[in-house]
């Protein structure tokens, strides 16, 4: 104070670690001994998104879920980072999809996304997803299939709360301790198979697939005792 000069905490944190680089013991002196410091708030290594378009931009009419065409994306990871699953959820309906892809990466993701909504074009108006890499290519994705991609705020996964709880049901056919790099068409099938004609409170014990088609089916006949 006396000599007018400011220093940021960062410039002292970098000086004591430097001092212990060089054997120094200042670094005994500071209150929380940890091996590696946490940074909060101004550093974030996955990268940024060109051109993308914030969930505050979105619709409100996304948030009211009172019609069928709004999709919340994510891809999940499997034990040891080996493959991934894209998982794709309408919020109106539930209706899931999901494929596999051998590695996380936005050639990949994209693929998976257009394949997977590309049977659905007349039910297609946005896509909210996290901020991860893979979805570089968000762009070529609105160009194909023409629906309009929204990325959620960094770490709020609560923004895509449909979507999160989806994919801990899907967590009960690929667990965590799984790697996902031998996941087959088979497997991917029937876990949509289940999910999908699955009576949930929240829809008036209707399916997914019942809400997202305006088709009635019968459960006997789909599942036999």
């Amino acid at each position: 104070m006396e000599e007018g000069i400011s220093i940021s905490h960062e410039c002292i944190y970098q000086y004591i670690y430097a001092d212990k680089k060089s054997g120094g013991q200042l670094h005994r002196h500071l209150r929380c001994q940890k091996k590696r410091r946490k940074r909060y708030g101004t550093y974030d290594c996955r990268g940024v998104i060109r051109n993308r378009v914030s969930i505050e931009e979105r619709p409100e009419i996304v948030g009211e879920r009172s019609r069928v065409g709004d999709w919340e994306g994510d891809t999940m990871i499997g034990k040891n980072h080996k493959g991934a699953l894209v998982t794709l959820v309408e919020r109106k309906s539930l209706y899931t999809i999901i494929d596999a892809v051998a590695r996380r990466t936005a050639a990949a993701v994209h693929g998976a996304i257009v394949s997977g909504l590309a049977p659905h074009k007349g039910k297609l108006h946005t896509l909210t997803h996290d901020n991860g890499k893979e979805m570089a290519e968000h762009e070529q994705i609105t160009d194909g299939l023409g629906i309009r991609v929204y990325f959620a705020h960094p770490y709020s996964s609560w923004e895509r709360g449909v979507n999160e709880n989806t994919n801990g049901l899907i967590r009960q056919y690929f667990p965590k301790d799984r790697e996902l790099i031998g996941v087959t068409r088979k497997e991917v099938e029937k876990a949509m198979e289940r999910l999908n004609h699955r009576p949930r409170k929240t829809l008036g014990f209707l399916t997914p697939y019942e809400v997202f088609l305006s088709r009635a089916i019968c459960l006997e006949a789909k599942f036999p005792p």
